[in-house]
């Protein structure tokens, strides 16, 4: 057994729940112009959820689905009561909401599941399956394919259906968008609610990484912002190449660099810092420019 190849494949099955996450942020980005920081806390609520459900006697599977539901109607509600009426408020505003709700969400985790760690059973079965004389457990293979087929729906909800290019209308250009009859206040909300579903997703197939406690995606917090600002906020392409390029690099750090582990978050910090400097765009964004 090759132990470098199994770490990759771990590594990439991160990437794939990273780049979920950076997804869900390019797309609440894109729909109202926010950058959403309590996005991690909203896909922890939903992860509650799922676990809740199934500790009342619900099979995995269906209390994955009505958890996953369930953050979409947060995202829709969260959009409406917390967000919209300060939209047009100056930024600074818009960050203190943000990181206001970060906090809020995570002590309303904790009143409410108590901050203990607790295990999150996988979905996928138990064990390992030998690839290429590598064991390689069916949760990594698992949540790589979850995280796929989320991107690969995603690309093709917002290519080829109505209300998908209904919502990139709304995020391209608000005013143009009503002005062909597009409803933008509700593309936004639905936005919202599509992106906390698709965090769900990647928290619920994080979970079973880690443990489940009301700080579980703390930590990842900022390796998914340091994947969405390396591919470009405004690219989902980007948030794509930006969440495997991190969980690569940070494979790297552990692997080969003495005590990586413990630069794991300096390296997304400094991965943040260096994208801010050199190119505020990532890498697949578009450079704004705004005549003065």
């Amino acid at each position: 057994m090759n132990p470098l190849i199994e770490q990759t494949l771990i590594a990439l099955s991160k990437g794939g729940i990273y780049a979920n996450l950076a997804l869900a942020l390019v797309m609440t980005y894109k729909s109202s112009g926010q950058v959403n920081f309590a996005q991690g806390e909203m896909a922890t609520v939903a992860t509650f959820i799922a676990w809740s459900l199934a500790q009342a006697g619900l099979p995995l599977w269906l209390a994955i689905a009505l958890a996953v539901v369930c953050a979409g109607a947060m995202g829709l509600v969260l959009e409406r009561v917390v967000i919209r009426p300060f939209r047009r408020q100056p930024v600074a505003i818009m960050v203190t909401v943000s990181v206001g709700l970060f906090i809020a969400l995570n002590s309303l985790s904790g009143w409410l599941w108590s901050y203990e760690a607790r295990p999150f059973a996988s979905p996928f079965p138990d064990r390992a399956v030998e690839l290429g004389g590598v064991m390689v457990r069916w949760h990594a293979l698992g949540a790589m394919a979850v995280s796929t087929f989320m991107l690969l729906a995603m690309f093709a909800f917002f290519r080829w259906t109505k209300l998908g290019l209904a919502m990139r209308g709304a995020a391209a250009n608000d005013a143009s968008a009503r002005l062909l009859g597009i409803h933008v206040d509700r593309m936004i909300g639905l936005g919202w609610a599509t992106a906390a579903m698709v965090g769900a997703v990647a928290g619920i197939m994080m979970a079973p990484f880690t443990f489940l406690d009301p700080h579980m995606m703390s930590g990842p917090l900022i390796f998914f912002f340091a994947a969405a600002l390396l591919g470009g906020i405004s690219s989902p392409l980007g948030a794509v190449a930006g969440g495997y390029a991190v969980g690569l690099l940070e494979l790297a750090v552990v692997q080969f660099v003495p005590k990586g582990n413990e630069l794991r978050t300096t390296l997304a910090m400094a991965l943040i810092v260096a994208v801010l400097l050199l190119r505020p765009q990532g890498l697949f964004g578009a450079r704004v420019v705004h005549r003065v």
